[in-house]
């Protein structure tokens, strides 16, 4: 079927579908055609991932002449395949709670980054999108003028049309050399559209697309694939196609094609919800320093917002009355940069305060452990930044601080469903909105502060106003009851077809030569709420 042609029913335009055959042409003329190429894989372990929930990653095999191997490739009995991008750190994050989910329930999750496999033309297609979207987002922070005639629109109303899901199509066709040598029926994770769309173009028969944001967009429609989403509001949106051309009543998608699945959140963060949040409640009964966590995003494109909040909240820190640990991914730039901006955390009592953990995993995954405990008060004391040049150790570090903060200072993207009180800054592209006002509608986040000033001011008012911040753990607990933070179980039985318990949590070491790492703390199994429609 032509994908491109025709959308769930409704017909793409004569100079719509010219486009995209013209837009694929253009890719296949820079980075040339691969399609009956058959890449060889292997897998290997990942040093940060592999310990805590068993992932395996997915690369190719080649022969010391450097050509693809013909070795015959097999995966683990009950292996489910997540298929992501490094884009940001949103879909890694995504594909991390995945991985911990399917972990969880007795399977072996297999790691299949699309943006990995170098001098593929799918990754060599995906790097250059990549590389624009990064450059627009710093621009969009810099340029007020580029974010609101460019960046917004493109996100927001751009990236909504059913059209640009037709382009996307027909590029994606370019994909699918990377999935000839894998078994059609294992049970496929997508956590960005592309290799949801690479897979259905390959015949993969269980594929799940994990839909990210709370904006309906025609960009991550992937016709062939069951849609899973986070909110009602998408389910609706995506559903009917509300707004995918314009005005005009669209044909819907079929029962089939979606459900309803809940916050995609990690095992370990779930399974110990509860606890987390009466430490937090606790904590702040006793007036112990509000610990916040800042956690900038895989484009590095907020250092200058951070740098102002930090600047306001070093009174505080002085005064034991706030703990910042700082999570810079895999930039070592933005703390270069927040240095430059906020000079006095290299001097007299915040030099002291100050405590770096780069490049070590093992370091950063005992501090955390640490924090989780609270034992050791040098772990809610000062500033604590993180940084690592694997990106896996940059963002998955953020998921183990989770644990042990009390506020996540964030952009409303995927981190906006994280059950964790939330601080609100500036979003990067309009879409992003909708994730803080689902997080403030059902009571665990902040609005939207769109100044540093406003964001400042809303910290002050979480230190100070124990009203705001405990109504945020206890709407927290009740939306665990209804089983909101369920959804990576749910995508999970979607794509193996049934309803699988959660095995017993257990104790998960953070690398082969770390210590071991943060630590389950809620023996009981873990149940899904409800049963997800996998057709």
């Amino acid at each position: 079927m032509e994908l491109s042609k025709t959308i769930f029913g409704n017909e793409i335009s004569k100079k719509d579908f010219q486009k995209a055959c013209k837009t694929q042409k253009k890719f296949i003329d820079k980075f040339a055609d691969d399609r009956d190429t058959v890449y060889k894989f292997k897998l290997v372990d990942n040093d940060v991932l592999t310990p805590v929930m068993g992932v395996k990653n997915l690369v190719i095999e080649e022969n010391t002449d450097g050509t693809p191997s013909k070795e015959k490739f097999t995966l683990p009995k009950k292996s489910v395949i997540i298929g992501n991008i490094r884009m940001g750190f949103g879909h890694y994050r995504i594909s991390m709670a995945m991985a911990s989910a399917a972990h969880a329930m007795g399977f072996t999750p297999i790691w299949m980054d699309l943006n990995s496999f170098k001098g593929t033309t799918t990754t060599s297609i995906i790097s250059a999108q990549n590389d624009l979207y990064s450059l627009g987002s710093r621009l969009s922070q810099k340029s007020k003028l580029f974010n609101k005639f460019v960046w917004e629109p493109m996100n927001y109303e751009g990236f909504k049309k059913l059209s640009y899901n037709a382009g996307d199509q027909k590029t994606s066709e370019l994909f699918t050399s990377l999935y000839r040598d894998l078994p059609k029926d294992t049970p496929y994770i997508a956590t960005h559209v592309w290799p949801s769309q690479g897979a259905v173009h390959a015949g993969m028969t269980h594929v799940v697309n994990a839909i990210p944001d709370n904006w309906p967009m025609g960009l991550h429609l992937s016709e062939g694939a069951i849609h899973a989403v986070q909110t009602e509001k998408t389910y609706l949106g995506y559903k009917y196609l509300l707004g995918f051309d314009g005005d005009k009543v669209l044909k819907p998608m079929k029962d089939k094609d979606i459900f309803y699945a809940g916050h995609y959140i990690d095992d370990e963060i779930v399974v110990n919800l509860e606890t987390d949040c009466k430490k937090r409640i606790e904590r702040a009964k006793k007036g112990e320093p509000v610990r916040f966590l800042l956690t900038i995003g895989g484009a590095g494109a907020q250092g200058e917002f951070f740098s102002k909040i930090l600047k306001n909240l070093l009174p505080y820190i002085q005064e034991e009355k706030a703990c910042l640990y700082i999570n810079c991914g895999d930039y070592m730039n933005v703390w270069d940069l927040i240095q430059k901006n906020v000079p006095e955390i290299n001097q007299g009592i915040f030099k002291t305060f100050t405590k770096t953990y780069f490049n070590d995993w093992a370091c950063e995954a005992e501090f955390a452990e640490k924090a989780i405990s609270g034992k050791d008060k040098a772990s809610f004391r000062g500033i604590h930044v993180f940084c690592n040049k694997d990106i896996f150790a940059a963002v998955y570090i953020t998921n183990l601080l989770i644990r042990a903060s009390d506020v996540l200072v964030t952009k409303p993207s995927e981190l906006a469903f994280y059950p964790v009180p939330k601080l609100f800054i500036r979003r990067i592209g309009g879409h992003e909105m909708w994730g803080a006002i689902h997080s403030h509608e059902i009571g665990d986040g902040t609005v939207e502060c769109e100044t540093p000033q406003m964001a400042a001011s809303m910290a002050k008012n979480l230190i100070n106003d124990k009203e705001l911040y405990l109504r945020m753990c206890e709407n927290i607990l009740r939306n665990k009851t209804i089983g909101m933070y369920d959804g990576a179980y749910k995508v999970v039985e979607a794509a193996v077809g049934k309803k699988v318990p959660a095995k017993k949590p257990t104790a998960k070491p953070a690398a082969k030569s770390a210590k071991p790492a943060v630590k389950t703390e809620k023996p009981a199994a873990k149940k899904t709420s409800s049963k997800a429609k996998a057709k």
